[in-house]
């Protein structure tokens, strides 16, 4: 009887041990294949914002020295400061004409320009 119980215990204990590890091999197999898009989606998000900043930096009167651009997946978010309000409205405007842009997060803000001086 001690034997057949030991037996069963055995069978249950392989019977685990091969599931938890044909689980681990499913789970490491579907981590690897986000990571093999990976390089290919970084490539056409940096493109993305290489053509924003383009636009940007050809659209006229417009400061594009203090603004970040970071495209993912076709959303770009729009960040740092300009030195005049009309700028950040504009921001938004030229992006949204770039191809391939789907949204805008624009958070950029106005830049008063220090006004030298100081005091007494």
């Amino acid at each position: 009887m001690k034997t057949l119980n030991l037996l069963k215990a055995l069978g249950i204990a392989l019977c685990v041990a091969t599931a938890s590890s044909a689980y681990a091999q499913a789970s490491d197999a579907m981590a690897a294949a986000p990571a093999a898009k990976a390089p290919s989606t970084r490539a056409a998000d940096r493109k993305l914002g290489r053509d924003v900043r383009h636009a940007l930096a050809r659209a006229q009167g417009f400061n594009v020295s203090n603004v970040f651009v970071r495209a993912r997946g076709g959303a770009v978010t729009l960040s740092g400061s300009v030195p005049e309000s009309g700028m950040i409205q504009q921001a938004a405007d030229v992006t949204k004409g770039v191809p391939g842009v789907t949204s805008v997060n624009n958070k950029l803000t106005l830049n008063f320009p220090s006004r030298g001086g100081g005091g007494s």
